[in-house]
């Protein structure tokens, strides 16, 4: 049944595929897009035409809740994505992501309570909310460690959504995806880094090799979403999706290699070590709670969604910039 939706960060890397997702199933989609003076549509603007002439454009900040509740009006699902995500950039700018991703969460929240029609809320947390795993593999009940200002901001996102929830009834259910990939990510995160790296020199720069993470397609990812917003059992809770399964950045490399051809040189790069106290050493996703709610199963080896990301950057080399660490 179409739905009408708001989709928050939508010109985001998971945003841009979820968007184009609920687009093709027919539901009537109106995205919220920070505004700036060249019109910048972020990874809508890879879309088909005739996908963005079917989108309603909202233009805004979360920061400006009279913005947010304008784009939330007359919506009966949304879908809040948007946040600022680099850890990198938490760390040199923690005011800045606080304010985008708290206090944006708040004005949505606000936004969807005052609302006539919400049905559905779907609030998007992460795995690095878990921080370093203490026992795996990592379910709901795993204690929530902020070991970066973005981590304690998602934290303090989630237990808004919660408590929204409990205390006026609002339909809230947040969806924990672990690390997601696929095309039109940035270099910001590790995989599109080793793929446009690999692809421009001979030797590839990058933080630890040892850290651990269950890496999940972007499609997967938004499947997971698209089945939140139908469950009712999903209502009030954070339910984790991934692949079940996870490898180490320096195995991660020497996959990559294998689906390149060639093997990869790897040097390491100061300047991407996080703090020692700061870095999550392994996050493997726990999803049996997806699976009891909704029957959730990824469709997407590994392989496979690496393979259809290196197809991707091959043809979108010219946007990277290898020879910079993008935080």
């Amino acid at each position: 049944m179409s739905k009408t939706v708001l989709v928050t960060g939508a010109g985001g890397f998971i945003g841009s595929h979820l968007t184009e997702r609920l687009v093709r199933e027919g539901h009537q989609v109106r995205v919220l897009i920070r505004y700036n003076g060249r019109d910048n549509r972020g990874n809508l603007e890879d879309l088909p035409g005739e996908i963005q002439e079917s989108i309603e454009f909202e233009r805004g900040d979360l920061k400006d809740p009279f913005a947010v509740r304008k784009a939330v009006e007359g919506r009966e699902w949304i879908f809040h994505l948007g946040a600022l995500i680099a850890i990198p950039y938490s760390y040199q700018n923690p005011y800045d992501v606080v304010q985008t991703n708290v206090l944006g969460t708040a004005h949505v929240l606000d936004a969807c309570r005052a609302s006539s029609v919400l049905e559905r809320l779907v609030l998007t947390s992460t795995s690095e909310v878990y921080g370093t795993a203490i026992t795996v593999p990592i379910d709901e009940r795993h204690p929530l460690q902020g070991q970066s200002p973005y981590a304690a901001t998602k934290i303090a996102a989630d237990a808004l959504g919660e408590s929204y929830h409990r205390a006026f009834g609002l339909p809230v259910t947040v969806l924990r995806p672990f690390n997601t990939f696929g095309p039109r990510q940035s270099a910001r995160a590790i995989i599109p880094t080793i793929i446009s790296q690999a692809l421009s020199r001979d030797v590839v720069k990058l933080g630890r090799l040892d850290p651990r993470r269950d890496l999940t397609f972007v499609k997967d990812t938004v499947a997971g979403f698209v089945a939140i917003a139908g469950c009712d059992a999903a209502l009030g809770r954070a339910v984790n999706i991934g692949r079940g399964e996870d490898i180490s950045i320096g195995e991660l490399v020497e996959t990559i290699g294998r689906r390149l051809g060639r093997a990869i040189a790897v040097e390491t790069d100061q300047d991407r070590l996080r703090p020692a106290a700061s870095e999550v050493e392994r996050l493997l996703a726990g999803t049996a709670l997806a699976q009891s709610l909704w029957g959730w199963k990824p469709q997407y080896t590994l392989e496979q969604g690496l393979d259809e990301t290196i197809d991707w950057v091959r043809d979108q080399l010219h946007r990277f910039r290898v020879d910079s660490y993008a935080t």
